[in-house]
């Protein structure tokens, strides 16, 4: 039996219409193509590709029979011997039933049972299930043969395996109550509820039932049907397990994922922050938990962090960023191996651009270009968007809830906690569970060591090998940070950034006031200086805030403020700093503000409040019995001065507000004055004037990470 042939002037079934090959071309620029007539309308022509229609599955030739597949014989290998034999059998008599020919091309004589040209389609499919009943096949028809054919054109040979029915729970339920408790599920999901009882979510499915079906009377099922069938939705949602795990499963972004990508330094930068799992001795035998501010690079995987008390402030980010785009300073008593001139870095062709890296440690400087945060109210508050926008940095907040998207920085804090934390004694594990039952007893370290070794800890960081960084010519060699940036260095070279101190004032958090006839007055202060002469009263000329004048803040440091004026920045100090004697923070602040009770006068009220802060500072300071609540606000005030501004830059942050004139533009502190803090000392001193005992930064156990065989910090 002859084959049907395509050529010109066959009939083709394409796209469930019949069309007239009117012509094939076969020597073009694009391959071979086919020329279709539409028998119906004498002037459609339409042209193919010849090779896609071929391989459409809506294309076909009548009278050629089903297309020939290749058997699936990975599944083919799932089943018994005997089950393949009978599906390649059945394959040999569903050809014959069609063509007439049990193998495809065969030039034998055709069985006149069934012949095409003599018979029709019915009486070979009786005549083919009347011949397997006669060979010993069971209960074979002239439908089963029908439904042979009709498996076989869908599912190949492996739609003739006979597979056993089972019908699942959730194919046999309402599909009306499978998408209630799917909503359901997903709503508590997204509000990271309390996991409650089953008995719960069958009465808020049958409420859901009545609100959205309420005219077709939906029944909820019988209670153990409802039980399997809500475990069945969950596994098939993937929200089984914690609260926590659920919450992430919810908010995960579609399959399929893709790697965060990254070919520069500082083209993705990742914020985040999180509560270190590691008690800390505050003051006075206070115990608490610092916070870790975290920035992440994503083409180096480079690492910067600042540790603050509970509750990161707009400060934290001005000085995240300004480590990030300042070299490192060699600490004393830290290993040569760490400088950046024993490290693969080029030193000497660096050195040359930028001064700043001559005693710097091996730690990338980098300038971000864009910065991913969560929706914390410090990093997407409009000080911190006008901070970003000033530097050229483009700030991009991911959605609410939405862990997965700024997963590099997230996996981090598990590096963090596995390298750094569990080593500190106080560790507290990641959960409750894995808390010891004496942790607060243990010999805890102060915020200054604790600070020490975290700053020794992240050079350390950027000397370790990172799995995620590979080179294209070395893909088997995991690279450290410090490697691939100096890899990347001759691609996207080196700007030296240096910030002025106009530059720390913009990443400040800002708030808009007016400027009266007393100065400036928020948050129970008011600041004043010469400065604001020929201001007062008017109008800033920016009309988006009522014409309020744009002022910095530092909440660790508020004797002082700073008013952009038409000539620049200038520092507005607070009117009552001269009548305290120590440096402060807003802790304090805000501790003095409840326990004062206000008068009838505003301006009495302000000096009774900066009387009773003078007061305080010099109990603290002197070793005075202090209740409980004061302890705590010592506590959280010693440690929010202990993070240091980075070397290079001008200290605004962190120094003391007595180093500074009253007024004016900003000058570098005398290095002989004494009022600025030693080098050598923590800030500590400066704000409660007490001595640090002088082995406070010695006995690190941070060790020197040039062989991995001696690195304690792998786990």
């Amino acid at each position: 039996m002859s084959r049907p042939v395509l050529e010109v002037g066959a009939v083709v079934r394409h796209g469930g219409r019949e069309w007239t090959v009117a012509g094939l071309e076969t020597a073009t620029a694009c391959g071979p193509r086919i020329w279709l007539a539409d028998p119906q309308q004498a002037d459609a022509l339409a042209v193919f590709d010849l090779t896609e229609l071929l391989g459409d599955s809506s294309f076909e030739l009548p009278g050629a029979g089903p297309r020939l597949r290749v058997p699936q014989m990975g599944l083919l290998s799932t089943v018994s011997e005997e089950q393949r034999w009978r599906a390649f059998s059945i394959e040999r008599h569903i050809r014959e039933v069609e063509t007439g020919c049990a193998v495809p091309g065969g030039d034998g004589p055709v069985d006149p049972r069934y012949d095409p040209a003599s018979t029709t389609l019915a009486e070979r499919e009786r005549a083919k299930a009347e011949e397997l009943m006669s060979q010993g096949w069971k209960n074979v028809s002239r439908a089963t043969v029908r439904r042979w054919r009709a498996r076989y054109r869908s599912g190949g040979v492996w739609g003739l395996v006979p597979k056993r029915r089972g019908s699942t729970l959730l194919g046999q339920a309402d599909p009306r109550v499978v998408e209630a408790v799917r909503a359901l599920l997903l709503h508590e999901a997204l509000r990271s509820r309390s996991r409650g009882w089953k008995k719960r979510m069958r009465t808020q499915t049958q409420w859901w039932l009545e609100e959205h079906h309420s005219a077709e009377m939906v029944e909820v099922p019988a209670k153990s049907t409802f039980n399997k069938l809500l475990s069945a939705v969950e596994a098939s949602l993937g929200l089984q397990g914690t609260v926590p795990q659920r919450r992430a499963r919810a908010c995960r972004p579609q399959p399929p994922f893709k790697p965060t990508l990254a070919l520069r330094p500082g083209e993705l930068v990742m914020l985040d922050s999180t509560p270190l799992d590691a008690l800390v001795m505050l003051d006075d035998g206070v115990a608490g938990r610092l916070e870790l501010t975290a920035a992440l690079d994503v083409g180096t995987r480079s690492l910067w962090g600042v540790l603050r008390p509970a509750g990161s402030k707009l400060t934290d980010v001005a000085v995240l960023l300004a480590q990030m785009m300042t070299p490192a300073v060699m600490r004393p008593g830290w290993p040569p191996c760490l400088s950046m001139a024993a490290s693969v870095m080029p030193h000497e062709r660096l050195v040359a651009l930028d001064e700043r890296l001559k005693d710097a440690a091996a730690r990338p400087v980098i300038m971000p270009e864009t910065v991913v945060v969560d929706q914390g109210k410090i990093f997407v508050s409009p000080a911190t968007r006008a901070a970003c926008e000033s530097l050229g940095i483009s700030l991009q907040p991911v959605p609410p809830a939405n862990g997965p998207a700024k997963a590099p920085v997230e996996r981090q804090f598990g590096s963090v906690v596995s390298l750094f934390c569990q080593w500190l004694p106080g560790h507290t594990g990641s959960r409750v569970g894995e808390r010891g039952s004496k942790v607060e007893q243990e010999p805890l370290h102060t915020v200054a060591e604790i600070q020490a070794l975290w700053e020794e800890f992240l050079v350390h960081w950027h000397h370790r090998p990172h799995e995620g960084l590979r080179h294209p010519l070395m893909p088997k060699k995991a690279l450290s940070p410090n490697q691939m940036w100096a890899a990347l260095l001759p691609v996207t070279g080196y700007v030296p950034v240096p910030l002025t101190s106009d530059d720390f004032v913009e990443l400040l958090p800002v708030r808009w006031q007016a400027i009266t006839d007393t100065g400036i007055r928020f948050d129970y202060r008011t600041y004043d200086s010469d400065a604001l002469n020929g201001h007062r009263g008017q109008d800033s000329g920016v009309t988006a805030r009522g014409g309020l004048w744009e002022v910095h803040y530092n909440p660790y440091d508020p004797v002082r403020i700073w008013v952009r004026l038409p000539e620049g920045f200038r520092e507005v100090p607070w009117i009552h700093a001269t009548s305290v004697s120590l440096p402060f923070t807003h802790h304090v602040w805000e501790h003095i503000c409840k326990t004062v009770a206000p008068t009838a006068s505003r301006d009495e009220h302000e000096a009774e409040l900066a009387q009773a802060l003078n007061d305080f500072l010099k109990r603290a300071a002197g070793k005075n019995t202090l209740s409980a609540p004061e302890r705590r606000v010592v506590a959280k005030s010693r440690a929010a001065g202990a993070v240091p501004v980075p070397e290079g830059a001008l200290d605004i942050l962190g120094t003391s507000p007595l180093s500074f004139g009253l007024a004016g533009v900003f000058l570098e502190p005398d290095g002989e004055e004494e009022t600025v803090p030693d080098q050598d000392m923590d800030e500590d001193d400066v704000l409660l004037d007490e001595e640090i005992p002088p082995d406070a930064h010695l006995g690190s156990p941070i060790l020197n990470d040039t062989t991995m065989e001696q690195d304690q910090w792998l786990p």
